[in-house]
């Protein structure tokens, strides 16, 4: 019984390990960023358009919504004038997480300075959940509870499953499908021909 044991024990980690050797330096990062381009990269694009103007002009042009949806406290105390708001630092931080929901996504996905993007998208996250629920008073059964249940909660649970392919692109790269591999692979291509 037990060399039975051994022996599935063993065969187990042979298979395994194999796979995981193989698929070590692609798959993660890839699947990573395959996932958060399927979930979320559209919900980050529509979130971002409604915070410009229509078209290549408006794309430089922040909405007034932006400062509803991202500061709404200094709209509030400007009473309701977002030309009153301080640039300093509520317009910084309009103009910041505007154009980083629009650029950090786009990062992600075609694989260029991924570990920064996906560390910049969960520092987006976590101010987003903060807005979210200081700001904008989501109810307690949006925020939910880890631990529990129910697995639908809108920030407990949804968003600590975005954070699950940031963290994997942010500790083991894009894979080599990216353009962070192919600069990798062109900066140790001139590497061996300086030596040479």
């Amino acid at each position: 019984m037990k060399a039975t044991i051994d022996l599935l024990v063993d065969l187990h980690h042979r298979i395994f390990g194999f796979l995981e050797r193989a698929a070590d330096s692609w798959l993660l990062g890839l699947f990573a960023r395959f996932v958060f381009a399927a979930v979320l990269w559209g919900y980050f694009l529509n979130s971002a358009r409604t915070k410009v103007g229509e078209g290549i002009t408006g794309f430089f042009s922040i909405q007034s919504g932006a400062y509803y949806q991202i500061a709404y406290p200094a709209v509030e105390a400007a009473g309701g004038d977002v030309g009153a708001v301080s640039f300093i630092p509520w317009g910084l931080i309009v103009l910041l997480g505007t154009y980083a929901e629009f650029i950090l996504p786009l990062l992600l996905v075609i694989g260029l300075f991924s570990r920064i993007a996906a560390v910049g998208m969960v520092v987006f996250i976590a101010v987003q959940t903060y807005v979210d629920v200081t700001v904008h008073q989501i109810g307690a059964e949006a925020i939910g509870s880890l631990f529990d249940r129910f697995p639908n909660a809108v920030i407990a649970d949804q968003r600590l499953l975005w954070m699950v392919p940031l963290v994997v692109i942010a500790l083991k790269g894009p894979g080599l499908l990216s353009i962070d591999a192919l600069l990798a692979r062109r900066r140790q291509g001139m590497g061996r021909m300086v030596h040479a």
